[in-house]
């Protein structure tokens, strides 16, 4: 492991950029939603729960956006292992984010948008705990589901390299 932590650029501004987005995203949520339960202020500002909720999870949803391009960049612009640059790491990656894309979107689905993003901070809540798919699979499927995702990305540019040179000496053939 100490290895694999050495070969780790730290001082790359993709890199640190990534960090701080990875850092800022569940940080930014969480007093976000705490301050809007404790206030009411998101509410009051929009006149409405509902149009506050889908405010606040617009942002959200830009914020996710933003940070899987700044991990996607920090990746591809860190050195690599070799090791890595196999079909095997290829489709374990798709594989895993694949994985992670159904668990994702399964949860999204079942939570609906006002679930998914916040929606009991603001008062409004569902009328049953969700219980089916992929809640009854495993607890905190989302979360699972985005840590395959990060994990399969993590996998794929390096891998993708391989492909493209491929693609390349094809070509000039």
């Amino acid at each position: 492991m100490a290895g694999l932590l050495f070969n780790v650029e730290l001082t790359n501004p993709s890199f640190v950029i990534a960090v701080l987005c990875i850092i800022f995203n569940p940080l930014f949520w969480n007093v976000v939603a705490r301050w809007e339960h404790r206030t009411r202020c998101i509410t009051r500002l929009f006149g409405s729960p509902f149009v506050g909720c889908y405010f606040v999870g617009a942002l959200l949803i830009f914020l996710a956006i933003f940070r899987s391009h700044c991990f996607t960049e920090a990746m591809k612009s860190q050195p690599h292992l070799e090791a890595l640059e196999t079909p095997t790491a290829y489709y374990l990656g798709m594989i895993l984010v694949g994985a992670g894309f159904v668990l994702v979107t399964s949860s999204f689905l079942a939570l609906g948008f006002v679930g998914t993003y916040l929606g009991d901070y603001f008062g409004i809540l569902m009328e049953k705990k969700v219980t089916g798919f992929p809640f009854n699979v495993m607890e905190n499927p989302m979360y699972w589901g985005s840590t395959a995702n990060y994990l399969g990305w993590a996998l794929l540019p390096f891998t993708e390299k391989i492909y493209q040179n491929k693609e390349d000496s094809r070509k000039r053939k």
